[in-house]
């Protein structure tokens, strides 16, 4: 018989590279690439007579709402403001502006005149320690960014922390694994076929089968089984999508200017009907008026920096009340309107057919149904969508299983007290009230 050769040597070598690959994979992911724990950067120190923390806590809370520190608001940017002016005469400013102003100051008049003659409030409450403590705050350095890897500013919310070994490498290492693995396979069946051959084993041929599709085709019993089976899945296919023609539940559009319900109405706790006043007396709830708008962001120009999220930044939010600024003609630095104003292309939501007929004030001041019954958990939506389905099974479910609220609703004692008596119950059903007469809502 003649010799096959010597394999060993051959499966060493391909054990022996496959062992080098494998420890170089292993230490690899060994690394430890963290970058060393910066020092926690230290605290502000306090400005001579004044102690910034504090400061803050009473800039928030008697002056923010006029003053931002970096940017013009009502009033001027108060950044730096002690280097700006003495600090006896931001006492007497501070304590009553209006009577430096009729005393002609020039100082005093100068600022009233270059901030459209906007009256500051007098706070004769803080005394000049507390008003130390806001010049200290005012007098901090504005924080710059960090800087990033090549000396750049890293923007805010940027990881910068060490990424461990390159995936490239890891991939790269994973795939001359396997290309190690493929090559010795190849080998090994080549190996086996040599020594088949040397040694006169002769491998059957594999046998003749019929093809699955021309066995299927023979048996006319599958083929009709699989024939209704695929007509009825069709007709089911065809019947759920045609029942979902017109219906728009979690349409969710991109509209001309991002607004977060979930900070408005969350958040800050703005109530529904502040914006969509007209739910409570009309059929529609309606778009709400930019001046409804304006009605606060005229002082709130940008957010705060905790408003910010993983997936939209604060620069993000103070582009898009900058969007709001340009479709009214608000100029935030003179604080006046431009006259020059832009349409806002708002993208409609919820939309019914023209042959059904709701009214807001109806369900909302008559019934006393709540916005999110039929919107959903406004106040948690980032991007506003279409809630609920607003189909016909939809608002015929809801009329079935809603009680009709009595109190305070005169005009129904009647007709309530009569069919409760009718059909033995203490409380109607919108339904047991006529709320699935077809004239109700097609008319």
């Amino acid at each position: 018989m003649k010799k096959v050769g010597n394999h060993n040597s051959i499966s060493r070598k391909l054990m022996l590279s496959l062992s080098l690959t494998l420890i170089f994979s292993l230490t690899s992911f060994a690394q430890d690439a963290a970058a060393p724990a910066a020092p926690e950067a230290a605290a502000p120190a306090a400005t001579a007579g004044g102690d910034p923390v504090k400061g803050k806590e009473l800039f928030n809370a008697n002056c923010a709402a006029c003053h931002k520190l970096d940017a013009k608001s009502t009033g001027p940017a108060l950044r730096g403001v002690a280097d700006k002016h003495d600090k006896a005469w931001i006492y007497k400013w501070v304590h009553n502006s209006s009577d430096m102003i009729k005393s002609g100051d020039a100082v005093a008049v100068k600022l009233f005149e270059e901030n459209n003659k906007s009256v500051m409030t007098s706070f004769p409450q803080l005394s000049e320690g507390d008003i130390d403590n806001i010049l200290a705050y005012t007098s901090e350095k504005k924080a710059e960014p960090a800087p990033g890897p090549g000396g750049a500013a890293t923007p805010p919310g940027t990881n910068v922390e060490g990424s461990g070994i390159s995936n490239n490498i890891i991939l790269g290492a994973l795939a001359l694994v396997m290309a190690i693995l493929v090559v010795m396979l190849f080998m090994v069946n080549k190996v086996l076929t040599k020594v088949a051959s040397n040694n006169g084993i002769v491998v059957a041929p594999k046998e003749a089968r019929t093809p699955i599709w021309k066995a299927f085709a023979r048996n006319q019993f599958l083929v009709l089984v699989t024939s209704i089976f695929l007509l009825l899945a069709s007709g089911y296919f065809v019947y759920g999508y045609l029942m979902q023609v017109g219906v728009d539940q979690n349409y969710e559009p991109i509209q001309p200017i991002h607004y977060s319900h979930k900070i408005h109405a969350g958040d800050n706790e703005i109530n529904c009907k502040y914006c969509h006043s007209a739910a409570r007396v009309s059929k529609t709830a309606g778009i709400p008026s930019l001046n409804v708008c304006m009605n606060c962001h005229k002082n709130i120009s940008e957010v705060a920096e905790t408003t910010a999220t993983p997936e939209y930044s604060k620069a993000f939010y103070d582009a898009q009340i900058q969007k709001l600024y340009d479709a009214v003609g608000w100029d935030k630095a003179k604080q006046a309107y431009t006259g020059k104003t832009q349409p806002v292309k708002w993208v409609r939501i919820h939309n019914l057919p023209d042959f059904v007929y709701f009214n807001h004030s109806q369900h909302v001041s008559v019934a006393g149904v709540e916005c999110q019954t039929c919107h959903g958990p406004v106040q948690e939506f980032e991007i506003m969508k279409q809630y609920s389905k607003l189909t016909m099974g939809w608002c015929v479910d809801c009329h079935r299983k809603t009680d009709v609220k009595m109190e305070g609703n005169a005009y129904y004692d009647k007709i309530h007290a009569e069919l409760s008596k009718k059909y033995g119950v203490e409380k109607l059903t919108a339904a047991q009230m006529g709320g699935l007469e077809c004239g109700k809502c097609h008319y």
